[in-house]
């Protein structure tokens, strides 16, 4: 039988953290190991964690937006041979890990994934045939919480609910940091270098888990830094795992180049508007166009110099 651990990183979040383990607790099948890795400001999470002697708990000392850093914390105190990953958000069915682990009784199978229902209408049917790819122009679909009525091969996986062989992830040389601020894109990291390599990953629709989503440490979801970090991330991912001059790269920079000047126009058109809807409509719309357009060339721009200096740091690393 193969061993399994789980990693859960977090940050602020201890009543998140113990409602995870609880619903772990009921796994139908137990992990050998259970590591919550802490990048908190404060204790509340540690302490917490006392109610729970069995849980291994490690500290990262980089702080917010460091996920993939604390995922690889701990994927370094596991020995086990699958290495499973949940967000302290996403609350595990009773037989999440017997599900997961019986997709890797096929030897081809580097990596499986789950769905993470987040309780909208509709969402087990949505993106069926989508689900989980890299499209040519470099982005990524998700539909995460879509069944197919089978399993899928996918390029890339859900952080909140992911696995893979302990053996996969070192001969990739691990977990690559470097993707801060809201960490989109660091679990997809590892997921595309991994099929880069040849290796397979599975999506099943049975491994389920309820993700609830937990507050944002800084901002909300979709604000202008939410833009800012996806298109800085998507630059950084691309480039690091196919290079900076690959084809995959230029079309993603025409297609954020198009949004831009997509949301230009639409401020620009804003103005034709204005009798209609009033000044305080024309200015919202305009303002927020602009600066939709600000943050995806911004983030675009900080993405080359990041993925080059993440480019070096990979090669060092696996000069080691």
């Amino acid at each position: 039988m193969l061993t399994i651990a789980v990693v859960i990183p977090t940050y602020n979040r201890p009543g998140r953290v113990v409602d995870c383990l609880r619903h772990l607790e009921q796994q139908s099948r137990r992990p050998e190991r259970i590591v919550v890795v802490d990048s908190s400001s404060d204790n509340r999470t540690r302490d917490a964690l006392r109610a729970f002697p069995d849980v291994v708990y490690a500290r990262n000392p980089l702080g917010r937006g460091h996920t993939p850093e604390s995922r690889a914390i701990g994927v370094s105190l596991c020995s086990e041979d699958v290495i499973a990953f949940l967000d302290d958000d996403a609350n595990a069915r009773t037989d999440w890990l017997v599900e997961l682990v019986r997709r890797y009784d096929d030897a081809t199978v580097d990596g499986v994934g789950g769905s993470a229902l987040n309780g909208y209408p509709g969402e087990r049917e949505e993106g069926i045939g989508s689900i989980g790819l890299l499209l040519p122009d470099g982005r990524l679909t998700g539909f995460f919480a879509s069944d197919p009525g089978r399993d899928v091969d996918v390029d890339h996986l859900l952080g909140a609910n992911m696995s893979f062989r302990r053996r996969a992830i070192e001969a990739v040389g691990g977990i690559h940091g470097g993707y801060p601020g809201t960490c989109l894109r660091e679990e997809s990291d590892l997921a595309l270098r991994v099929r880069q390599q040849g290796g397979r990953l599975v999506y099943t629709p049975d491994a389920i888990v309820d993700h609830l989503p937990g507050e944002y440490a800084k901002g909300k979801r979709f604000d202008r830094r939410y833009v800012y970090f996806a298109n800085r991330n998507t630059v950084v991912l691309l480039g690091r795992v196919y290079g900076i001059g690959s084809p995959i790269v230029g079309r993603y920079l025409g297609l954020a180049s198009r949004e831009v000047l997509d949301e230009l126009r639409r401020s620009v058109r804003a103005l034709s508007s204005a009798p209609r809807v009033g000044a305080t409509a024309t200015a919202r719309t305009m303002v927020g166009g602009v600066t939709r357009a600000a943050a995806v060339a911004a983030g675009v721009a900080a993405g080359f110099p990041a993925a080059m200096t993440g480019i070096r740091r990979d090669r060092a690393a696996m000069r080691r």
